[in-house]
C-alpha cells in the first residue's frame, strides 16, 4: 500500500522533457505513474497575467495534454492529489476552487473567494517546446521515458 503521507515534489516528481519528431505537436502534459487517480492544476503566465486552471483528473497509468502549442514561458506550477489524500505540492502559491476553473492572477485569493494553494515549480529550461511531467507514487522509482 503507498505511503499516505503528503508527498513533495522532490521525492515524488521526475519532469522529464519529451523529445518529439517534427511532425508531433508541442505540449505541456501530465502522465499519472501514481497507483491511484489524481486530480490535477497548472499554472502559468500568458505574458500579461497569471493564469490558473484545473481540474483535470487522470487514472492511473493516463496521461493529458493541460496546455496545448509549444511553451510560452519556462516555468510552469502544478498541483496534484490523489483519491487517499496525497498531494504533489510546492512553495509557489496559486488560486485555486474546487470546481473546474480559470483563474487569472495569483494575488488576494481569499479575499477574491478563492483557496491559496501550493504549486511545485516545473523548469521547462530555456527552449523547450514541449514538456511532459511524470507524477508517481513517492515509493515507486522514477523511471525515464
Amino acid at each position: 500500500m503507498p505511503n499516505r503521507t503528503i508527498r513533495t515534489a522532490s521525492l515524488a516528481l521526475s519532469a522529464l522533457g519529451c523529445l518529439w519528431s517534427a511532425t508531433a505537436m508541442a505540449d505541456f502534459r501530465l502522465c499519472n505513474n501514481a497507483s491511484t487517480r489524481v486530480s490535477v492544476s497548472v499554472s502559468y503566465t500568458d505574458g500579461r497575467a497569471w493564469v490558473t486552471e484545473g481540474w483535470w483528473n487522470l487514472k492511473a497509468g493516463a496521461c493529458e495534454i493541460l496546455l496545448r502549442g509549444p511553451l510560452a514561458a519556462q516555468f510552469y506550477y502544478v498541483y496534484a492529489m490523489d483519491e487517499r489524500g496525497g498531494e504533489w505540492k510546492g512553495k509557489s502559491f496559486m488560486c485555486t476552487r474546487d470546481r473546474e476553473f480559470r483563474i487569472e492572477g495569483r494575488e488576494n485569493c481569499l479575499v477574491r473567494g478563492f483557496e491559496r494553494t501550493g504549486f511545485f515549480e516545473v523548469d521547462t529550461g530555456r527552449d523547450a517546446k514541449n514538456w511532459t511531467v511524470q507524477l508517481t507514487d513517492a515509493n515507486q522509482p522514477q523511471a525515464a521515458r
